[in-house]
C-alpha cells in the first residue's frame, strides 16, 4: 500500500498540479492539507473520477484537510479533541482495511505558530499564535496516546510545521527563532515521536538535503534552500511493515506548483 501526504496549498488553485501527481504517483491513500475549501465547495469530481473515496474537513479560505483512498474509508472522525472552542479544520482520521489487516490514518495540518509572541519572561503570550501551536501539540499528544492504545497499525501524516533537526534545513541558522524550529517546538515534536513513532523518511534516507518545502520567493527551489516539515510517522505496528519512504521533489518544478511537495511511504498491507 502506498500512502502519501501533500499540502496542496489550495485545492482550486492547484487542481492541475494535484491531478498530475495523482496520475503519476498513483497513491492508494493520500492526506491533503490546506485545501482552503469548505466541504460543500470542494471539487469532489477531481478526486472521485479517479476512483478514490473522499472525506474532507474543510474551512472557507484557510486550513482544511482531506483523505482520499482507493479503499473504503471507515470510522471517519474530524477535528482534534481537547478544545471545543477550536474551529480550525486541521485534523481528520479514518481506517482502511485490506486482506492483510487494517490501518488507522491521521491527516493533520499542525499550526505554523508565527509570529512568535513572548512575554517579558520568555513565555508564549496567551492567545498568540505560538501559544496556540504549543497547546495544539499538547492536545495532539493526548490524542495519539489514545490511538496508540488501539494496538493496530497507525500512520500519522501531514504538514507538521516542524523542522525536527538542523539537517532538515538548508540554512538552519536562519530558522533559529522561527516557530518551526524554536527549541520548545522541537521538544514538543520529540515528545510526540517518543510515544512510539518512527520517522519513516529518516529510517530509509538518513542523510541531509531531504526537503518538502521551498518558499516561492528568491528562487528558493532553484537554490535548494528548503526545509523538511512534512512527515510520515508510523507506530511500531506500521513501522514493521515499512518498505520505503520518499519525497516527490520534482513536483515543485511543475506548472503552478504548491510550495510543498508530496511525501509517501510504502507499507506491506
Amino acid at each position: 500500500m502506498k500512502i502519501a501526504s501533500f499540502n496542496i496549498n489550495g485545492i482550486k488553485a492547484r487542481a492541475a498540479a494535484l491531478e498530475r501527481w495523482l496520475d503519476s504517483a498513483a497513491p492508494d491513500l493520500a492526506v491533503l492539507q490546506e485545501i482552503k475549501s469548505t466541504d460543500e465547495t470542494f471539487p469532489r469530481a477531481l478526486i472521485e473520477d479517479k476512483g478514490y473515496n473522499l472525506e474532507t474537513h474543510g474551512q472557507k479560505g484557510f486550513n482544511g484537510v482531506a483523505i482520499l483512498s482507493k479503499l473504503p474509508l471507515e470510522d471517519v472522525t474530524r477535528g482534534l479533541p481537547g478544545d471545543d472552542s477550536d474551529t480550525q479544520a486541521r485534523w481528520i482520521e479514518a481506517t482502511v482495511s485490506t486482506d492483510k489487516g487494517a490501518l488507522r490514518v491521521v491527516g493533520l495540518y499542525l499550526p505554523n505558530g508565527n509570529p512568535v509572541e513572548l512575554d517579558d519572561d520568555g513565555a508564549p503570550v496567551a492567545g498568540g499564535k505560538y501559544a496556540y501551536k504549543l497547546a495544539w501539540m499538547a492536545r495532539m499528544e493526548a490524542r495519539l496516546r489514545a490511538l496508540l492504545a488501539l494496538e493496530m497499525p497507525l500512520a500519522v501524516m501531514g504538514d507538521c510545521n516542524i523542522i525536527p533537526q538542523a539537517e532538515d534545513a538548508a540554512r538552519p541558522d536562519a530558522w533559529r527563532e522561527d516557530a518551526l524550529f524554536r527549541l520548545p517546538s522541537r521538544k514538543a515534536f520529540r515528545r510526540l515521536v517518543a510515544l512510539g513513532f518512527t520517522d519513516a523518511l529518516r529510517v530509509r534516507h538518513p542523510g541531509p538535503g531531504q526537503y518538502t518545502f521551498w518558499d516561492y520567493q528568491a528562487g528558493a527551489f532553484e537554490r535548494n534552500d528548503g526545509i523538511r516539515i512534512d512527515h510520515v510517522l508510523l507506530n511500531a505496528y506500521a513501522a514493521d511493515l515499512l518498505r520505503d519512504c520518499r519525497i516527490d521533489a520534482e513536483t515543485r518544478a511543475g506548472e503552478k506548483p504548491s510550495d510543498h511537495v508530496p511525501i509517501w511511504a510504502e507499507i506491506d498491507l
